[in-house]
């Protein structure tokens, strides 16, 4: 699999600092996105703010993350400048002039996955283009990014919670494909014992947490017992106060980054399927 995830934790100086990144960054989103779009390995990307000491930023994409982190350095170094001077202990800066400084950087600050999750690992961001132009699909979907943090009652439970994840990573792959709406997804361990459950689906909010807990809830029964303020278990028979209980913890992205917008899940389900049979080959 060539597709990969990175979470970025930016450590901010000041809650004024975490203010200002919030009100900078939006404007600048369109050249990150133009970036984005000339790199052309990103599927998706999007920034948050943590909390008053930490900003993420958050991506999927394909291939390799040095490779990644050296061409927005160098196409969108005016971006991280700007978010640099809120942030404590950075980089050499101007970043477009010290790209390697910038992945080393990044590298030290990169914060490691327990799971990871894709709908469609064979094909590239390129490829989905590529196949959607060839197919001359007209995409409507609508997208959202999901961006949960689960505060963890002590470090202890949190270790657990960990090897919760871990013990149902390929589970919880199978549990997510049977959802149907995830892109991508990914449960990251955060500062503060707390957890990030970020993904990015298709269609209405309600409506992915019904699915959600139809097939994976029983992992958020196990990870609630060991969060703060939890709604009631089981996440199937309390649905409104799971769907309640995401909607408090979602945090709102900053710069919602897509490589094929309005595509969904199933939608390139079908056009890989379409690109492999025989009668499409043969012409």
């Amino acid at each position: 699999m060539s597709q990969n995830h990175f979470t970025l934790s930016f450590p901010l100086k000041s809650p004024a600092d975490a203010k200002a990144v919030a009100e900078q960054l939006p404007p600048m989103m369109p050249e990150l996105f133009r970036v984005n779009d000339t790199i052309g390995t990103v599927h998706y990307s999007r920034f948050t703010v943590l909390s008053e000491k930490t900003l993420l930023f958050l991506g999927d994409f394909d291939g390799d993350f040095d490779r990644l982190m050296g061409d927005l350095a160098r196409l969108a170094g005016p971006v991280f400048d700007a978010i640099f001077r809120h942030v404590d202990g950075p980089p050499l800066t101007p970043v477009a002039a010290n790209a390697d400084a910038f992945v080393k950087w990044a590298k030290a600050h990169l914060l490691t996955a327990v799971n990871l999750y894709t709908a469609y690992p064979s094909v590239t961001a390129k490829d989905v283009k590529a196949l959607a132009a060839a197919a001359d699909v007209s995409a409507v979907g609508e997208l959202h990014p999901f961006l949960v943090i689960l505060p963890i009652k002590s470090y202890l439970h949190f270790i657990a919670v960990k090897l919760i994840l871990i013990a149902r990573g390929k589970g919880t792959t199978k549990d997510l494909d049977k959802v149907g709406t995830p892109h991508f997804a990914q449960f990251i361990p955060l500062e503060d014992n707390q957890i990030g459950f970020f993904t990015v689906y298709d269609g209405s909010f309600d409506k992915y947490i019904a699915d959600f807990t139809k097939n994976i809830g029983e992992v958020f029964d196990l990870i609630f017992k060991f969060t703060k303020n939890a709604p009631p278990s089981p996440c199937r028979k309390y649905l409104q106060e799971f769907i309640d209980f995401a909607a408090g913890a979602n945090r709102a992205p900053i710069g919602f980054y897509q490589a094929y917008p309005g595509l969904s899940v199933q939608d390139i389900h079908a056009l890989i399927a379409d690109s492999k049979s025989p009668s499409l080959a043969a012409g």
